[in-house]
């Protein structure tokens, strides 16, 4: 795949986890492609990728799953 950014053809697909919004309205979206480039070490989100995010964020109270979300202390 090319690279949107530097044009050279080692970018690979990844699928990574984002969080949106906090507290009550946060939403988490696992498994993301996202575009990682080890030429230039950038990574980013394609333009259908982004369409894609926001219509899960405007549906989300229909399509997302409730789970509980253990948090850890970096100490």
């Amino acid at each position: 795949m090319m690279c949107d950014i530097c044009g050279k053809k080692n970018a690979r697909i990844r699928h990574i986890t984002r969080s949106y919004g906090k507290g009550s309205k946060l939403l988490i979206i696992e498994n993301i492609p996202a575009v990682r480039c080890p030429s230039c070490g950038e990574t980013y989100l394609t333009a259908d990728t982004l369409h894609e995010i926001e219509r899960i964020k405007l549906n989300s109270k229909e399509i997302a799953v409730r789970r509980s979300v253990p948090v850890a202390a970096f100490a």
